[in-house]
Formats: structure tokens, sequence, C-alpha cells
């Protein structure tokens, strides 16, 4: 039996490859059978402005008529596709970085919106979805009123069984 010296940077450069693989493994687009399709990842952004709610989805590539959005309930669902160019002059493609694929996403929007007003634009590959919120359900301030300390005093005297 032979005995190695503990090296720190071993372990670290072990612990580095693992994390490497895992984001690998995560990030990288899902691929079924050779030849099928990939299933893209969309980024998107949501925040509030001006009253509405707005989603914006990156899709480089992908013509209007290829997205699907739905929303049922509070749940607002974006699908597509974006279709590869097929061009059979060029079979001897040494590297290729251009996605294609479907996509799909699903976003929970808050309750207050309502959903006969939701729009959609598409514009330089980046779509934006406002959903506004609805006008009975606009927040309300409320004023919080304070006890003066005389009436504390007093309401603890009354009554009390804490001694």
């Amino acid at each position: 039996m032979s005995l190695m010296r503990w090296d720190p940077f071993r372990e670290l450069e072990s612990f580095r490859e693992r994390m490497n693989r895992l984001f690998e493994e995560s990030l990288a687009p899902v691929r079924g059978e050779p030849g099928e399709q990939y299933r893209l990842f969309v980024p998107l952004d949501v925040y509030e402005e001006g009253g509405a709610y707005i989603v914006s989805a990156e899709l480089p590539g992908v013509k209007p008529e290829d997205v699907d959005i739905t929303v049922t309930g509070n749940t607002l669902s974006i699908k597509g596709e974006s279709h590869t160019e097929r061009d059979e002059e060029r079979a001897n493609v040494h590297y290729r970085e251009r996605r294609y694929g479907t996509f799909s996403r699903t976003v929970e929007l808050p309750s207050d919106i309502d959903t006969s007003k939701i729009e959609a634009s598409f514009e330089h590959g980046v779509l934006k979805i406002t959903a506004a919120r609805a006008a009975g359900l606009q927040p309300r301030k409320i004023a919080v009123k304070g006890v003066k300390p005389r009436e504390i005093a007093a309401s603890a005297g009354k009554g009390s069984t804490h001694r």
C-alpha cells in the first residue's frame, strides 16, 4: 500500500470539472434521436410598467406567424418553432451555431390582470406581451391610524386578566 500526499488543488480541479459538466448538461439543448430538432431555451424578462405587466422574450430567427401565445387563467404560454435554412449548395458545413427547433415557456402572471386586454407585438426578434391590470383591482393606499398612549393605558386597566 502506497501513501499519496493530499493535494488540495487536485480536489479543486475535480470539483471544477464536475461543475463544468453540470452546467454543460443543464444548459445544453435537449436532443432526442438523431435527426430530431433541438428544444430551444427562450430567455424572458418580466417586469411592471405603467400599470401593466410586460413579458419580453428573445426569439431571434423566429417569424411572428410561428409563435403561439395562449392564456389560461393566469398562466401565459409561449410556444413556437424556429426553422433551419436547408441550403443544399452548402453541403460541406464545418461549423454551425444557428439555433433551430421548438420552444415553450410558461409564466404565471399575477391575479390582477385583465386577460381580455393582453396584447403582443414582435419587433427585431423580440416578442413583447403586455398584460394590463384589471381596472377594479388597482392597489389602494390604506391609512394606518395610531392609538394614543393614554388610550393604551386606559384600555389595559379595564378588564385585563394579565398580572
